[in-house]
């Protein structure tokens, strides 16, 4: 579903900022997989997101999602491939609008819009039922301004509208950095069934070695622009935080782990 083969991204070319962010990057998804991303800052988690979405064009190398070479096409032309979650809550949706207009907007992404845009009876049922799986009680609220909401609640929403029509490919960016950790557990269960309930392919990013752990059939990290650690199915399932240290030292040649890979 997703091939990113032998891709460069540099920053700041030729100046004493240069930042090689990708370095050769190569990774393929199959069908249906559900890989989560580890790396300290600066690994190019990120990055690799940014590149496979389209906010950054790449140096060399392609993108290649569901047989298709997007590698040249800008962020807009790949939406129709892609569902995305930000870190930032207040992102990914259009605060002074109402929910159902915001699942409108889902709803339509990557259809050709004409003059008609007022929700159907049909779609507003659609909105209700998906709303009411999140368990949130936003079924009954679909007037309500989004901005009105707590942020996870709006997490939820976004991670609704981003699996609403079916994407090739999910991109979660560290979607639960920025919310308490019950809420956190909350977002993450959730992520988990609709991932699960609709098959969907699934990059998850994340600082949280527990969770990149717990979350996923697959699980890679990233050191220097680099994939180091590439571990899936019944390897995956035996994995420990005490383990991945000590492989990220051993691979990267590093003595101290990252700080922020310690965080759980």
């Amino acid at each position: 579903m997703l091939e990113v083969n032998q891709v460069v991204k540099v920053f700041n070319h030729g100046t004493v900022n240069e930042k090689r962010a990708l370095d050769a990057v190569s990774l393929t998804l199959a069908d249906g997989d559900f890989v989560t991303v580890i790396g300290g800052n600066g690994a190019g988690k990120s990055t690799l997101l940014n590149v496979t979405a389209g906010v950054y064009g790449v140096d060399s190398g392609s993108v290649v999602i569901d047989g298709s070479d997007v590698t040249k096409l800008p962020e807009h032309r790949r939406a129709k491939f892609i569902g995305r979650v930000f870190q930032d809550p207040m992102m990914g949706t259009a605060a002074d609008m109402g929910i159902e207009e915001n699942l409108a907007l889902a709803m339509r992404r990557g259809k050709t819009r004409g003059l008609r845009w007022g929700i159907t009876a049909k779609e507003r049922a659609i909105y209700r039922t998906r709303l009411a799986d999140l368990d949130l009680g936003l079924e009954n609220r679909l007037t309500s301004k989004v901005g009105l909401l707590s942020g996870g609640q709006r997490q939820a929403l976004t991670l609704l509208m981003a699996t609403l029509q079916k994407p090739k490919l999910l991109l979660l960016d560290e979607h639960t950095a920025a919310l308490d950790p019950k809420t956190a557990a909350k977002v993450l269960e959730l992520s988990d069934r609709i991932i699960a309930e609709h098959h969907l392919t699934t990059m998850m990013v994340t600082h949280n070695m527990r969770d990149a752990i717990a979350h996923g059939n697959r699980l890679i990290m990233m050191y220097n622009g680099k994939i180091i650690i590439d571990i899936s199915g019944k390897e995956k399932k035996k994995l420990t935080v005490e383990y991945l240290l000590e492989q990220f030292g051993r691979l990267s040649g590093s003595d101290e782990a990252d700080d922020t890979l310690l965080l759980s």
